[in-house]
């Protein structure tokens, strides 16, 4: 192994190598490290004074984009003619935080002009890199790869938001059951529990909060208490939520106490937590397993087997 390292890279070989790994291992640990989520009291820290008041979520709910209305004397280039496909995007970008009317336009629109820009720029990179006569082979890739991936940023982008917003709302929705459950027992009705709720879980899970200032919102103004929460349901996207919204649609439906509803389904919701965290506790020693076989065999082989390779080398080398 030594010998094919050296006759390939030079002297330094087996340097070259043992640096390209370390340099590999930093990277790693650096992604790992900026990946770390938000520790809870910095963000408390950050966010605090802006979840005292509910202004700031009032103002983004109700805020649209000026660039939005620029865009809608295009709606027709811009939005999919098929209902069923516009539908589904709008429905996915609503999921995923952006509810605003023009939202499906901003998003194709950003896929145009991204797909656009690339290959623009993939073109140009290929003939001032290019000497003498030009491949077109070389030519079509470098113009297409980068047009591929500025049209898939945006559908990326969207799907990475979406998971991140069902994991916070996941994570927060016991607790908030929890707490809309004492909000009732002590008196206040549902439609002020919801609003107590979203204010207490404005810093610590943000989707959550703006989606039950929402379904305030809508109660306020006289929409049916079912639908509000059925589009709830559909906005978040997440099974426990939408299994919620049943459950407090047909205690309404049939005169049963809120409250018992309530106190069972976030029974429920506590043990789906216990269940969630013992399911990553199990499958963590298979993680480590194989990240400790990853980086203490090749070295601990590499000890013990490699000066008897270098013997047998050295010994056939003698030979010759």
């Amino acid at each position: 192994m030594l010998t094919t390292l050296t006759d390939t890279l030079g002297p330094f070989g087996p340097l070259i190598v043992i640096g390209v790994l370390g340099v590999m291992l930093i990277a790693g640990a650096v992604v790992m490290f900026v990946r770390q989520p938000a520790d809870p009291l910095d963000k408390l820290r950050n966010n605090g004074p802006a979840a005292v008041s509910g202004q700031m979520s009032e103002r983004r709910l109700r805020q649209g984009g000026g660039h939005e209305q620029k865009l809608e004397k295009y709606a027709t280039f811009l939005e999919p003619q098929n209902e069923e496909e516009l539908s589904s995007i709008r429905k996915k970008l609503m999921q995923a935080g952006y509810r605003t009317k023009g939202a499906v336009r901003v998003y194709f629109f950003a896929q145009l002009v991204l797909s656009l820009g690339t290959l623009v720029a993939g073109l140009a990179y290929a003939f001032l890199t290019t000497t003498g006569e030009t491949d077109m082979q070389k030519l079509i890739i470098s113009a297409l790869l980068p047009a591929v991936i500025g049209y898939m940023a945006p559908r990326y982008w969207v799907n990475k938001r979406l998971q991140e917003r069902q994991k916070s709302i996941v994570e927060g929705f016991p607790d908030a059951l929890d707490m809309m459950l004492v909000c009732v027992e002590a008196g206040q009705s549902m439609d002020q529990s919801i609003i107590r709720v979203s204010k207490e879980i404005a810093v610590g899970y943000p989707a959550l909060a703006e989606e039950f200032e929402l379904v305030a919102y809508e109660i306020k103004a006289g929409k049916d208490k079912g639908t509000v929460l059925r589009d709830m349901s559909e906005r978040c996207g997440v099974a426990d939520v939408a299994s919620f919204v049943t459950v407090l649609v047909q205690s309404i439906a049939f005169g049963t106490p809120i409250t018992d509803a309530l106190r069972v389904y976030a029974e429920e919701m506590r043990d789906k937590r216990v269940m969630r965290a013992e399911e990553k506790a199990n499958t963590l020693p298979t993680k480590m397993t194989l990240a400790t076989m990853g980086l203490t065999v090749p070295p601990l082989v590499l000890i013990l087997i490699g000066p008897s390779l270098f013997g047998i080398v050295e010994m056939f080398k003698g030979m010759q």
